[in-house]
């Protein structure tokens, strides 16, 4: 997706919107906020990792987070919607719901001169060349008729598709950051993610939990076999 955007094929962009969002009802720890748990805490890191590469991983100038409870046997959240605006920057629209029985795309963008959609299993985008568009101009008197504005662009259209290795998104990814660990580690390569990147993701996280104080369970600790 990222190299889509850094193209430049589909102008300036007004928003991004990312979702990591289905149906499906959870009990275990992760659902209480004495752990932890939550889906911006859980789910959340990857797409707000990928909301922050966005933003050039710098604090947006408006941060707006609602949160709340529909299937979780817990006390914490499991819908989360997030917005993140920035002067010269797209609106990015940060979605984590487990109460979503009609899951959008995980990635929409709404760009100058097209859009893209999709997510692991594969991605479509669309945009038209300005060099052979029709040239306009603005019209201030009113138009004959009922009449609107019509025109015929001739959108061009990409796609891709994960490999064979690609398929199994988790394995795939999973051996990408083990090994990216190894890289780090044992040949003293620079981590694909500074810390100094993670702390602003942190921190937007942080502000997002601030606006929303949900009641809570009373505390319980740590069960024992967690303890030893």
């Amino acid at each position: 997706m990222f190299e889509v955007i850094d193209s430049g094929v589909l102008g300036s962009f007004v928003q991004v919107s990312i979702s990591f969002s289905g149906f499906a009802r959870r009990w275990d720890w992760q659902t209480v906020q004495e752990y932890r748990g939550g889906n911006l805490l859980n789910t959340g890191p990857h797409p707000m990792d990928q909301a922050m590469r966005l933003l050039d991983f710098k604090m947006p100038d408006q941060i707006l987070c609602a949160m709340d409870r529909a299937n979780t046997f817990g006390d914490a959240e499991d819908y989360v919607k997030i917005l993140l605006r920035t002067k010269d920057k797209p609106v990015i629209d940060v979605e984590i719901s487990s109460c979503t029985a009609f899951p959008q795309p995980m990635y929409t963008i709404h760009g100058e001169r097209g859009g893209l959609s999709g997510g692991p299993a594969g991605l479509v985008w669309r945009y038209y060349d300005p060099q052979k568009a029709p040239e306009q101009m603005l019209i201030r008197s009113p138009l004959p008729g009922p009449s609107y504005c019509r025109e015929e662009l001739k959108m061009i259209e990409r796609s891709w598709a994960p490999n064979e290795d690609e398929q199994d998104a988790f394995t795939y990814m999973s051996n990408a950051y083990y090994d990216g660990v190894f890289t780090v580690l044992r040949e003293s390569a620079q981590p694909e993610i500074t810390p100094q990147q993670v702390r602003v993701q942190i921190a937007v996280i942080e502000e997002c939990h601030r606006q929303n104080h949900l009641s809570q369970l009373p505390p319980q600790g740590w069960p024992k076999e967690c303890a030893t």
